[in-house]
């Protein structure tokens, strides 16, 4: 696969089916059918699905037999939240300003009285 064809952990989870598979298969392994049952949808659409998943690295696909088991790899998840705490950081210096400005106020205003 050529890396511009190469999707993004943003784009897998930005689907709230694809989002649901995460959920489904952490609790346990689960084979392509057993997943498409949680849905619906068809079976090639769940397909397309977990393919995304799987090429964005969150998803590996487990042979047994004829069967295959959908695993979780969820160290790809860490770009997300990376990407999410820096602007949780920042959300919660913004309310640690703010707070401080209205104690101050506050304050302030108790003074006068």
């Amino acid at each position: 696969m050529s890396t511009e064809a190469r999707r993004d952990v943003f784009q897998a989870i930005a689907d709230p089916t694809r989002r649901q598979i995460i959920n489904l298969i952490v609790k346990e392994s689960m084979n392509l059918n057993a997943i498409a049952e949680n849905f619906n949808i068809s079976r090639p659409a769940v397909s397309q699905h977990i393919k995304i998943l799987t090429e964005c690295g969150i998803v590996s696909i487990r042979q047994e037999g004829r069967e295959r088991f959908c695993e979780p790899k969820l160290a790809a998840l860490k770009e997300v939240s990376n990407w999410v705490d820096q602007y949780r950081q920042f959300w919660n210096d913004r309310f640690d300003s703010l707070d401080n400005y209205l104690t101050k106020i506050q304050s302030d205003n108790n003074l006068k009285k």
